[in-house]
């Protein structure tokens, strides 16, 4: 068979019915289109969710606050737990060999002020241990010690975003700032800590956010009546394959000593990202297959418009036979016509594909990431598409007898 006079015939016949090959190749095109998109928004969506629970710490176990509702008599809190405290934190890294840091955390909304640029923030009171089990370290100057955390010093350390908007070009360290009444000491800033969009993390924007000492938190500005002493304790465990063993040993711990009250939530960020990532892949076949039925409706109209162009150009087979063109020269003349058409169709595709992940970014807010694997299946399927679809026509078209092509009308 000539391949290249195949190809000649081929695409002159397409070029002859221009409208209708591009109606043809329109389900391979929205088909191709529609399986980037979708798997490049569970790429994205698998992509933020793994950033996310990086940011909270592979080898971390989260300990969230669960505040108890107020009963009749106006008791929130029980006899039998106080709700978080320092000691469940120091506890927590005493008794547990496997624990490095137990770190507390307790969260207040403030106003802060230097000279009279005044922002809101979130003031976070923690120990020196937070830089570690955070993975964020200051880029200026450095963070609060012990001996800080001992005396309940009024020192500080700034985010880098909150940094800006309160000294804009100025060096920070050493300067005082207001924080609500209370002034502090600046003493470091920290570096720019990549962030999830769309995060619902309590305790906001690492990079927005004003880190002091715990204790100097807790004695200068009082708690509430019933409220936890502390809204966090993050763990970090020294072998990041014992976690979840860590895990269960953190939770009886807390069940001893908060004496059975469910005042609190263990979060485990591993076991959480593979819970995702197995949600996710279900999202994944699930759009996938949707997709994949846009190529199926795609292929099915190729082989339909094919038997109908075969059936117009019975005579053409016909002339085609007699002037000694094989069975095998017709079956390549209608198959690359079928290929050409996905092929084309894919490529279009690919563009459409590119462009509908950037209209799903732009107006509904998700994050997308078109990869490799992804263009590389979308056309590959369009592809096997043509060859499948366009193999029963021309199949149909080489079989023909070249006497009855002749007296065809």
């Amino acid at each position: 068979m000539n391949w290249r006079e195949s190809l000649s015939v081929g695409l002159e016949g397409l070029k002859h019915h221009k409208l209708r090959s591009f109606l043809t190749a329109l389900g391979i095109i929205f088909g191709v289109g529609a399986v980037i998109a979708m798997l490049s928004i569970g790429e994205g969506a698998k992509q933020e969710a793994l950033e996310q629970i990086q940011l909270m710490g592979m080898k971390n176990i989260i300990i969230d606050d669960v505040p108890i509702p107020d009963t009749e008599e106006g008791e929130g809190r029980s006899n039998l737990s106080q709700g978080l405290t320092l000691d469940d934190a120091h506890a927590l890294q005493k008794v547990n060999p496997m624990v490095d840091y137990a770190v507390p955390q307790r969260k207040i909304d403030v106003d802060i002020m230097y000279g009279r640029q005044k922002e809101s923030a979130v003031a976070i009171g923690t120990t020196p241990g937070f830089e570690m089990v955070m993975n964020y370290f200051p880029q200026a100057g450095g963070f609060f010690t012990y001996d800080d955390l001992i005396d309940a010093r009024r020192v500080c350390v700034l985010g880098s975003e909150l940094k800006e908007n309160l000294f804009f070009f100025q060096d920070a360290i050493g300067q005082q700032i207001k924080v609500k009444d209370q002034w502090y000491t600046v003493v470091g800033v920290m570096t720019y800590k990549p962030t999830v969009s769309g995060s619902t993390d309590p305790f906001g924007d690492l990079n927005s956010n004003i880190y002091v000492p715990v204790t100097a938190l807790l004695k200068r500005f009082p708690m509430q009546q019933f409220e936890s002493e502390i809204n966090r304790i993050t763990v970090m465990v020294n072998n990041e394959e014992r976690v979840q063993e860590t895990a269960n040993m953190v939770q009886q711990t807390m069940q001893r000593r908060h004496q059975g009250v469910a005042d609190f939530n263990i979060t485990i960020p591993e076991a959480l990202l593979k819970q995702r990532q197995k949600t996710q892949q279900i999202f994944n076949i699930v759009m996938g297959a949707i997709a994949g039925i846009s190529l199926l409706v795609g292929g099915i109209g190729i082989m339909n418009i094919m038997l109908a162009s075969i059936l117009e150009r019975t005579r053409e087979i016909g002339i085609r036979r007699a002037v000694g063109a094989t069975r095998l020269d017709v079956l390549g003349q209608f198959l690359v016509e079928a290929v050409v058409l996905a092929f084309v169709g894919g490529i279009v595709g690919v563009f459409l594909g590119f462009a509908l992940t950037k209209i799903i970014a732009m107006y509904a807010g998700w994050k997308t990431l078109v990869s490799i694997k992804a263009i590389i299946l979308a056309f590959s399927v369009s592809a096997a598409v043509g060859i499948i679809f366009g193999l029963y026509p021309a199949r149909q078209a080489a079989r023909l007898d070249p006497i009855v092509c002749l007296r065809y009308e």
